[in-house]
Parts: C-alpha cells; sequence; structure tokens
C-alpha cells in the first residue's frame, strides 16, 4: 500500500504525499487543487492500478508456467504470447487504425496472443496429448514465426510507425487510462482466482506426470486448464502494458524464498508481490531522471538480469 501512495504522490509534478492520504481516505473534503486532482485520478491512479494489475497477472502466470513445465526458468511468454501480441499490435499500427481509438492496439494485440498460443497447441497436439518438451518447441518455433513477420512488416513501415512500435513493445505504462484499467481488470482477477481455488492442484502437478494420475489427476486437462488461464491473463496484461519482462520469472522465485512452495500461499503471495514490484519500477522510471521517464519495461529488465543470471548459475550447481 505504502508503494502505492508513494507511486501516485511523486513524479514530474509532485503532489503532497499527506494531501494524496487525505483524499483517498477521507469522503470530507480534499486537500488538492483542481490540477492535483487531475493528476492524481486522471493521470496516476489509472497507471497506477494498471500496473499493479499487470505485475501481478504477470507474477501468477510465471509462477503456474513453472509448476506446469516444471521448469524454474519458465516464464508467461514461453507460449509465444508475447511474440503473439507484438504481431498483432505491429498490424494495428501498420494499417493506421491505431487513430481509431485507444481500443485498436490492445485490442489487435489480444487476437494475436490468443492466436499465438493456440496455434502452439495446435502444433504440440499429438493423438490426443500434449508432451511438455513438445510444447516448449512448438512455443518457441511460434515466437520465431511472429518475429519474422513482425520485422517484416516494419521493414515497410513509416518512422512514425516504427517509432510508436517501438515505445509499444518496451513496455510502460504511460497514458494509460480508466478504460484500460476496466479492460484488464476482470480478466487478471478472474485468473488469480481461479488459480488460487486451484493451487493445490498445481502442487500435485510439480510431482510430475507419473505420481499425478497416480492420485487420480487428468494431468493433460489440468495442464491444459492451467495454461490456458496464464495465457490469457498474460495475453489481457501485454495488451495493455506492451512487453513487460522479468515479472513472471523473477517474483515467484523471490516468493517461494520468502513463503515457500506450497502454491496455496505461492500464488496470492506473487499477485501481491509482482502488483507491488512493477508499481515500484514504474515509479523509479519516473523519479530517477527528473527530465526524462523511464519506461518501466527497461527498468524491469535492468533489476531482473542481474538476477536471471543468478539463477542460471544456481542451476548449473
Amino acid at each position: 500500500m505504502l508503494t502505492v501512495l508513494i507511486s501516485l504522490s511523486v513524479g514530474q509534478y509532485t503532489i503532497p504525499f499527506s494531501h494524496v492520504i487525505h483524499d483517498i481516505f477521507h469522503s470530507s473534503g480534499s486537500a488538492l487543487t483542481v490540477e492535483e486532482q487531475a493528476v492524481l485520478w486522471d493521470i496516476r491512479m489509472p497507471r497506477t492500478l494498471v500496473g499493479f494489475l499487470v505485475g501481478a497477472g504477470l507474477a501468477v502466470s510465471g509462477a503456474i508456467m513453472q509448476a506446469v513445465f516444471i521448469n524454474p526458468l519458465a516464464d508467461p511468454a514461453i507460449l509465444g504470447v508475447s511474440s503473439g501480441a507484438s504481431l498483432g499490435a505491429v498490424i494495428a499500427i501498420s494499417s493506421g487504425g491505431a487513430a481509431a481509438g485507444f481500443i485498436y492496439i490492445p485490442a489487435f494485440a489480444m487476437i494475436g496472443a490468443v492466436a499465438a498460443v493456440g496455434l502452439t497447441l495446435l502444433l504440440s497436439w499429438k493423438h490426443g496429448k500434449v508432451r511438455v518438451m513438445t510444447l516448449l518447441l512448438a512455443g518457441i518455433v511460434v515466437g520465431m514465426m511472429c518475429s519474422a513477420l513482425v520485422s517484416g512488416i516494419l521493414m515497410i513501415s513509416t518512422n512514425q510507425q516504427l517509432h510508436q512500435y517501438l515505445f509499444w513493445t518496451i513496455g510502460g505504462l504511460d497514458y494509460r487510462r480508466w478504460e484500460h484499467v476496466q479492460l484488464a481488470v476482470g480478466p487478471i482477477t478472474a485468473g488469480i482466482i481461479v488459480a488460487v481455488f486451484l493451487a493445490r492442484h498445481l502442487n500435485i502437478l510439480i510431482l510430475g506426470g507419473t505420481e499425478a494420475r497416480a492420485l487420480g489427476m487428468r494431468v493433460i486437462l489440468c495442464r491444459l486448464l492451467f495454461l490456458a488461464i496464464a495465457s490469457l491473463m498474460t495475453a489481457f496484461s501485454v495488451c495493455v502494458s506492451g512487453n513487460i519482462g522479468f515479472v513472471g520469472l523473477a517474483v515467484p522465485h523471490m516468493m517461494r524464498l520468502i513463503v515457500g512452495a506450497d502454491h496455496r500461499n505461492l500464488i496470492p503471495a506473487a499477485a501481491v508481490a509482482g502488483g507491488i514490484f512493477l508499481v515500484l519500477c514504474d515509479t523509479l522510471g519516473r523519479v530517477l531522471f527528473p527530465v526524462m521517464e523511464i519506461r518501466v519495461g527497461i527498468v524491469t529488465a535492468l533489476l531482473g538480469t542481474p538476477y536471471f543470471l543468478y539463477l542460471l548459475r544456481h542451476k548449473q550447481k
């Protein structure tokens, strides 16, 4: 909560912290000027809420993926979700329809993400089964194909379209509005709630397919269900914020060190920590250099890369 309140207070236009608290938690009167109210409620509040939702969605998706694939290095983008969303976004931008409204790019990004996941599952489905290794390879292939198509489209795009796509693909929370909150809050919240209620099934899945079947679990159905939940949360997260990396990879590991590997505790902990982490990164990006803003995707990458290297070295021991 403190991180969220600080995020609402600081930036190029600073609002006194005590005034922020008073305006949010007290219904009688406002300590803010008209300009401060506009900055707080129309700019920073939706931006912070989108950041919290996206961080929570990516972190929970990462925890689910790591359990389903029994791989500590799995992350939400492993099935080609991010690459598919990028393809959808670049199609929306290059077609010139982005000027039609805020929903245009998120809608195309969502369609691209869902299509990429569907193609990944289709390629890995054989004889009524989905093998984990085949699914991983299919995700890599689909991601490479989407990246190739993105590169081809960018080659024939204008400089303005290239600039717009670059800003989208870096990932950021600037210019988020209440419409973005409404777009993301339902699917991400629902996905987290379902994941919490089904968390004990994740505890069984990480034992391995043979052990899970011995306990009476329908492994293929459960895997597909969890992959669908994680993919949809990731798709909705990416479509409103662009590609933001390392949240889904690093945050679940951090929470395992604190609350343990039981997903009944890990899922809600990852949701809260992921939201706080992304809001914190966005706040740092706004205050580190007063004359300019560092987009949150860059901050998460700078903070996440050292941790990712630590994981690689730890796995080699």
